[in-house]
């Protein structure tokens, strides 16, 4: 969601040398970019813990001599490191009692001030800081490479053996259990489309989502259709190829849904715990599936009740939305 913003970034400042500093996790996602010249991993462990680790990337920051240090992301952490890195310029919202630190500090927009989705959190910080001038509320987020990583997810999924059209599933959720759809019905729903479409199925997730990404190979194979888990087994810049290369992908509120949306992969995504609006996935090739039940979305790592606004969204529904989607 962070893509409008740097793009418009580099829009801006055409020559500049743009370093994105970055989880490991995510990084690879930036290094593609057009607007990034380098990204650089961030491996400290979050919060008050590894300041040596934390003091030591502040001192490589210094010695890059950086003239301007923009923090989307709203961290005290930050704005200490970009300080103790000594970079002159640093702009960021000022939230979080951090204020202090930034040269710019930035008013947080109130409600209603910018659209509801997050990515516009971003490209607003660029706007009250003058960096940018405008933003359209029409803002893609979209990947620069997905061609080629179309072209190379083709070639590993054939090197894997799986050359028909391919139903892409992440069945998990970082963020906690409460965003998580039956990984039961994620597999009735991708045999149903898979045997509607002629296509083969393929499973991603993490190494913790492992035993949830089994689950789903699990029924999938039993159902008599072709079923591959890269679960564990991919790092992101292969998943973004791989994901680019699907006709279309099945997930939950998800790392992945704003991987495979951002492709232009068509996109469908059962939501219960928080707020598509906000966090949802964008363009016409990505719809949402949600259960308008009164408690959500409540925005809870996990559900201390009956899990109703994911129980109750069928596989039956979610098949029907994304076959209509490929029509």
């Amino acid at each position: 969601m962070s893509l409008p913003a740097l793009q418009g970034l580099r829009e801006r400042f055409p020559t500049s040398r743009i370093a994105v500093l970055a989880r490991p996790g995510i990084a690879g996602l930036y290094m593609r970019e057009s607007f990034c010249d380098e990204a650089i991993t961030y491996d400290a462990p979050r919060g008050w813990r590894g300041w040596n680790q934390k003091w030591r990337i502040a001192s490589d920051l210094r010695g890059r001599k950086f003239d301007c240090a923009i923090l989307l992301q709203n961290a005290f952490e930050s704005a200490a490191l970009m300080r103790i890195a000594n970079i002159p310029v640093r702009i960021g919202y000022s939230r979080d009692a951090r204020g202090w630190l930034l040269t710019s500090p930035i008013p947080v927009p109130a409600r209603g001030e910018t659209p509801p989705h997050q990515r516009f959190y971003y490209l607003e910080l660029l706007k009250r800081a003058r960096l940018i001038d405008c933003y359209s509320v029409e803002s893609p987020v979209r990947f620069s490479y997905v061609a080629a990583a179309r072209a190379a997810g083709r070639e590993k999924f054939a090197a894997a053996h799986i050359a028909t059209r391919i139903i892409g599933i992440s069945p998990g959720a970082a963020y906690g259990g409460a965003k998580r759809w039956l990984p039961e019905r994620f597999a009735e729903t991708a045999v149903h489309v898979a045997q509607e479409r002629n296509a083969s199925v393929a499973v991603f997730g993490t190494a913790a989502e492992l035993k949830i990404c089994e689950t789903v190979e699990r029924r999938v194979l039993a159902a008599g259709v072709t079923c591959a888990n890269f679960a564990g087994s991919v790092n992101i810049s292969e998943f973004v190829d791989l994901a680019a290369a699907c006709e279309l992908f099945l997930t939950n509120d998800s790392g992945a849904m704003h991987v495979a949306s951002a492709l232009g992969v068509p996109t469908v995504a059962v939501f219960g715990a928080t707020d598509d609006f906000a966090t949802g996935p964008v363009g016409a090739a990505s719809r949402v599936v949600r259960e308008p039940v009164e408690c959500s979305p409540c925005l809870l790592r996990e559900c201390p009740i009956d899990h109703r606004c994911m129980t109750e969204v069928s596989a039956t529904r979610v098949s029907e939305v994304a076959l209509s989607l490929l029509k």
